[in-house]
């Protein structure tokens, strides 16, 4: 886990273990979240009457950490953890900036607003677990909490991440948003 490119929050690289886990290989659509809404009365996201936003196969947007959690439990899963979703996005792959390698650019990935809103779910190559749209697009929340000096005091063997906190870790980057954010790391 971790680069020693980026910032403070980021480091050491050290090696982490983590059990066995799934992930679904696309981000959760408009129409997963329909099905989610009609059947427990869910509120509705932020932004699900835009048409911007609101495509059947486009990933939902605007959904809060209790949104995501609520969602899961709905579909018998969770949220990953931080170190899950850094393994998942890595891809397999050690030492690279993104879930394909080094460099980047706007035929891997939906960022820099290149697209001007999300695309649909796996628009782009998968990284070497399958998995798509792990950079860009849209942000994914994970289970833990978010420290600034976590990386640096967590345990090598399944971090679960910080117990409290007053913010949740969003991974992955959105469509908006430049080449640091899509980091794996």
């Amino acid at each position: 886990m971790g680069s020693n490119d980026g910032e403070a929050n980021e480091k050491p690289v050290h090696t982490v273990y983590v059990d066995a886990f799934y992930m679904d290989k696309y981000e959760v659509t408009n129409a997963q979240y329909r099905k989610f809404m009609s059947a427990t009365r869910h509120r509705k996201p932020d932004y699900w009457d835009d048409s911007r936003f609101n495509q059947p196969n486009q990933p939902v947007v605007g959904v809060s950490w209790d949104d995501a959690v609520a969602y899961a439990s709905w579909a018998g899963k969770r949220l990953p953890t931080e170190a899950e979703w850094e393994k998942a996005a890595r891809g397999g792959l050690s030492g690279k900036r993104y879930p394909w390698g080094d460099p980047i650019s706007i035929s891997q990935a939906n960022y820099s607003n290149n697209a001007g809103k999300p695309v649909l779910v796996g628009s782009y190559s998968s990284n070497g677990y399958g998995l798509y749209d792990m950079a860009g697009n849209v942000w994914e929340w994970c289970a833990d909490w978010y420290g600034s000096d976590y990386y640096s005091k967590l345990p090598l063997c399944n971090p679960q991440g910080l117990i409290l906190g007053s913010k949740c870790v969003l991974r992955g980057g959105s469509w908006g948003l430049n080449t640091v954010f899509l980091r794996v790391a």
